[in-house]
């Protein structure tokens, strides 16, 4: 471990420290005073920016990723405002879980706690460095932030901004860390810190995810790719069923939330697939369908690895299924475990829809685009997990927290008799 990432990690240990009591107030001053930093210093991040926007440009980089790179004072107002949006937030930590008075008198209290230091390894927009600050700020975390490479300058002014902004604050500036350097060798630091650091977190696409998960020795949230469904039941409304799924296609189709495929009932097949298919085309939508679908329109042929696709383009997977248990089949087979939708006018159907798909979220009437911290009123999300553990789905604020169990006595003792109390 180099001695770079050791200094960074062991001032993000001590700040983590320092943070953890601090009630709100003071947490919800320093976020403000970072809104305001930002936007006071925005010129000194479009400088850096440029250049990374420069050496993208040289390495031949799609406009469309440059778009998502670049930063302009807007562009900063509107990444300062997210942050006020995080201090106006409830803070989870000391929330009372749990609460009771054990048959002893034993008076016992579970507690929202920090996690302590989070590692956040991320692609991409130089936006999350600061979303990602502000969300584990709030909860009493110190963050080891790795983001692109593609990034860095921008990366490295808005930690510094941000860590200037803290030194006239109670929060500690070490709580806010960028990991030193630009190469794999950054990451695995991070991966392997562990003792230093408690969970880390990767956002990005699934070959970052799987790399992280596969080879951290720090316990790992895993973030979810989104192979997202939406099944059109016998009896769903045929019209509503075309709204639902063009929107959960072609609303937004780069991000994780979007449908990558649909399933239809061989018994509204008919009523349903062309409509479907011309809706789509409208869109600018190009269908990848099995042999069922095909009987209905032009379609490129579906192959098993478009059932396996996070496209995350104006691409979508279709098949036509025998029954909802066969469309809850499919989804177990192909899906990834972040959103699956159900179209119907069955309550039933959607019950035993809800009742067999094992996801993240589960949709019923409503497109998969609604799966978000923000649209689920969380205010702000680190991510969306597709595992099982205590965080899943959009993990706002709580999910950034682990608990702490609390008992009070008056001297309680336990013996071999039971419980006694001295004095």
């Amino acid at each position: 471990m180099s001695t770079e990432f050791q200094k960074v990690a062991h001032a993000a240990r001590e700040a983590a420290a320092e943070l953890a009591p601090l009630p709100r107030a003071p947490k919800d001053r320093a976020l403000r005073t970072i809104a305001d930093a930002l936007v006071a210093r925005a010129a000194e991040i479009v400088e850096a920016n440029a250049a990374d926007v420069e050496r993208a440009r040289e390495q031949g980089t799609s406009e469309a990723m440059i778009d998502r790179l670049r930063l302009d004072e807007a562009r900063i107002a509107a990444v300062a405002e997210a942050v006020r949006q995080v201090a106006d937030l409830p803070d989870p930590v000391g929330e009372v879980v749990r609460g009771t008075t054990l048959p002893n008198g034993l008076e016992l209290r579970q507690l929202r706690v920090p996690l302590g230091v989070i590692g956040i390894i991320y692609e991409g927009r130089p936006n999350v460095t600061v979303d990602a600050a502000a969300l584990c700020l709030k909860s009493g975390n110190a963050v080891l932030l790795r983001g692109s490479s593609s990034a860095y300058s921008s990366n490295t002014a808005l930690v510094r901004i941000m860590q200037e902004a803290l030194e006239a604050t109670e929060v500690p500036a070490g709580a806010v860390q960028l990991v030193p350097g630009q190469t794999r060798d950054s990451v695995k630091e991070l991966m392997r810190a562990r003792g230093l650091v408690d969970v880390l977190i990767p956002r990005g696409g699934a070959s970052l995810i799987n790399a992280v998960v596969e080879e951290s020795s720090v316990p790992v949230i895993e973030t979810g790719v989104g192979n997202c469904h939406v099944y059109v039941d016998a009896e769903a409304d045929v019209k509503l069923a075309v709204q639902i799924l063009v929107n959960a296609k072609a609303q937004r189709p780069s991000v994780c939330n979007a449908a990558e495929t649909f399933l239809v009932h061989e018994g509204v097949a008919d009523a349903f697939v062309p409509r479907a298919l011309e809706a789509l085309r409208e869109a600018g939508v190009t269908v990848h369908g099995d042999e069922r679908i095909a009987r209905y329109g032009e379609v490129v042929p579906a192959t098993e690895d478009d059932f396996l696709a996070e496209y995350l383009s104006l691409d979508i997977a279709a098949a036509v299924v025998g029954s909802l248990e066969e469309a809850v089949a499919h989804i177990r087979r192909y899906g990834s475990g972040h959103t699956d939708a159900i179209v119907t006018r069955s309550q039933r159907a959607a019950r035993r829809f809800v009742a067999l798909v094992d996801s993240a979220a589960v949709a019923v009437n409503a497109s998969t685009r609604f799966t978000d911290g923000g649209e689920f009123g969380f205010g702000a999300e680190i991510g969306i997990s597709t595992q099982k553990l205590h965080a899943r789905g959009p993990m706002g604020l709580p999910e950034l927290t682990s608990t702490k169990w609390i008992y009070t006595g008056e001297g309680h003792l336990r013996t071999s008799e039971g419980t006694v109390v001295a004095g």
